[in-house]
C-alpha cells in the first residue's frame, strides 16, 4: 500500500530523508512539468524544480496541510520558476544548445537534427500558449493526469481543465500546421 504524502510530510518533518525523498520521487515529473510550462526551457525548468525542493525541504513544517503537499509544492515552483525567468531576463545570454549538440552526437546526425528541430517547434509553439493552458496540456498529455486531477491541482472545474486543453491542442495544431506550411 502507498503511503500518503501527510504520512510522508510527517515523517519528513521528524528528519526521515527516505520520507522526502519519496515525495520527490512521487512528485518530480509533475513539478518539472509545472515548471516546464512556466519556462519553456528543459535546463531552467529542471534548475527551477530543484530549487523548488530544496526550499520545500527547507520550509517543510510550513506545509499547513500536508495532505495537499503537492498544491503547496506546485506553488513553490510556480514562485522558482518566476525567479528563473526574472534571472534569465537579466542574464541575457544564450543557450548551451551548441555545446549540447557537440555532446550529444549519435551515429545518426541527420535524425538528430530532425529531432532537435522538432523539439524547438514544440517549445515555440508551447511558448505561445498561456502559462495555464501550458501547464493543463503538458499535465495531461505529459504526465497522464485526468481532468479532474488537473481541475484540483490548479484550482479550476473539470469542464475549464478541458476547455483550456481543447484551446491548447487546437492553437498548438495551428501554430505547428503553420510552421509547417511555411517550410513548403
Amino acid at each position: 500500500m502507498t503511503e500518503s504524502d501527510a504520512a510522508l510530510v510527517a515523517r519528513a518533518r521528524g528528519g526521515d530523508g527516505a520520507a522526502f525523498e519519496t515525495l520527490v520521487r512521487r512528485h518530480l515529473r509533475s513539478a518539472y512539468a509545472v515548471a516546464l510550462a512556466q519556462l519553456g526551457e528543459e535546463a531552467d525548468a529542471q534548475d527551477a524544480v530543484q530549487d523548488a525542493f530544496v526550499t520545500a525541504l527547507k520550509r517543510i513544517d510550513e506545509c499547513r496541510k500536508p495532505d495537499q503537499f503537492a498544491n503547496w509544492l506546485f506553488s513553490i515552483v510556480r514562485n522558482r520558476a518566476r525567479d528563473h525567468r526574472r534571472y534569465r531576463q537579466v542574464r541575457d545570454a544564450l543557450p548551451l544548445d551548441a555545446a549540447r549538440e557537440a555532446s550529444d552526437r549519435r551515429a545518426d546526425p541527420a535524425r538528430d537534427a530532425e529531432n532537435m528541430e522538432l523539439r524547438e517547434d514544440l517549445l515555440g509553439a508551447l511558448s505561445t500558449l498561456t502559462e495555464l493552458q501550458r501547464e493543463v496540456i503538458l499535465l495531461y498529455d505529459v504526465e497522464g493526469w485526468s481532468h479532474k486531477e488537473i481541475a484540483a491541482r490548479l484550482g479550476i472545474s473539470d469542464g475549464s481543465a478541458r476547455v483550456h486543453l481543447f484551446n491548447a491542442r487546437r492553437a498548438l495544431r495551428e501554430r505547428l500546421t503553420e510552421g509547417h506550411r511555411e517550410e513548403t
